[in-house]
């Protein structure tokens, strides 16, 4: 387990490259918070102890994936 304090995350539900019912039902957020909110920010403490949590299985891990911002091709 990484307890080195890092930068808080930034949960965007609708960012999410893998927002399903199957994934989304499999998520700390949906189930601390009964259904992925608009947006939450976790601050980097928090995330240490979700991780913990998790590890522990308790809870569910972060299943947050945001895809890449789109490379611009028009440049010149």
């Amino acid at each position: 387990m990484n307890t080195e304090p890092h930068d808080p995350v930034v949960v965007d539900c609708d960012r999410c490259v893998v927002r399903s019912p199957a994934a989304c039902g499999d998520c700390v957020v949906t189930f601390l918070l009964g259904a992925p909110p608009a947006g939450i920010e976790i601050a980097a403490d928090e995330q240490v102890a979700l991780d913990a949590l998790a590890e522990g299985g308790l809870v569910p891990p972060l299943r947050l994936v945001v895809g890449l911002p789109e490379r611009r091709t028009d440049v010149g």
